[in-house]
């Protein structure tokens, strides 16, 4: 009895060493594959984005119940209905940012931190803002623990973007709004380039390069996310109730 014991012992010990490392272990492989199938398999070929991507461990970005789906080719809960994007998503957008090394990069939607540790690999700065104060507070813990040191995680509203550390090179919104932001388009670079998507419930990526002369927009293809929040929102209630206050009006 006490032989079978010792073996059930063992047994659980193992299986328990295995799943940790399942779940905190470096998963390189994981990440391997889910380049090859889910990025490159789509055409995504930059090559930094790529090793961005293979160098960043998405398992610990996400809560410990997730960690066995990290690497799927699917959005993942990180509380307060928010996610952590597709990794696919993850990549287009980084790749449409065409990041370089010298660049200072505006995320609004930190979410879950782990957009801006792929940026912190290509870029010299990165100023993220997280307008929900748990998961601001857990991104910047987490990034500072994993010795992601050259990004700034703000807990505020993103609507205004950071004006104090403007112009950016690049802006990165991973929260839908259903119009651009005004002071965003202010604070990109001339020849910066901003990646958002916009809309309701039906939602576009979009591309924003600032030149000398204005704005162009090139809408990339239909997307869904979380919607912006926040200032935003009261705008665009305001709206609402121009126009309600409008449709009662004969003309």
């Amino acid at each position: 009895m006490s032989n079978w014991n010792g073996v059930f012992s063992f047994f659980l010990v193992v299986c328990v060493a295995e799943g940790a490392g399942f779940a905190y272990g470096d998963r390189a492989a994981e990440r391997a594959h889910m380049i090859r199938t889910q990025i490159e398999a789509r055409g995504l070929q930059d090559p930094r984005v790529l090793e961005a991507m293979r160098n960043v461990r998405r398992h610990l970005f996400v809560p410990a119940k997730s960690r066995r789906s990290a690497y799927g080719d699917y959005p993942l809960s990180i509380g307060y209905d928010q996610t952590i994007s597709q990794p696919y998503i993850v990549a287009v957008m980084t790749e449409l940012l065409h990041p370089q090394p010298n660049d200072k990069v505006l995320e609004v939607g930190t979410g879950s931190g782990y957009q801006a540790a792929i940026l912190s690999r290509l870029v010299d700065k990165v100023i993220t803002i997280e307008i929900i104060e748990p998961l601001g507070e857990r991104s910047r813990a987490l990034l500072t623990e994993l010795g992601y040191n050259n990004v700034k995680v703000i807990t505020g509203d993103g609507y205004n973007g950071r004006p104090e550390e403007a112009p950016y090179d690049a802006i990165i919104v991973t929260a839908a709004p259903e119009r651009v932001p005004e002071p965003l388009l202010e604070q990109l670079k001339v020849g910066g380039r901003m990646v958002i998507p916009v809309g309701g419930f039906y939602q576009e990526l979009k591309v924003i390069v600032r030149t000398s002369e204005g704005f162009e927009t090139k809408k990339v293809f239909p997307v869904r996310f979380v919607p912006m929040t926040g200032e935003v929102q009261n705008k665009l209630s305001k709206r609402r109730k121009h126009y309600e206050y409008l449709d009662g009006i004969e003309f």
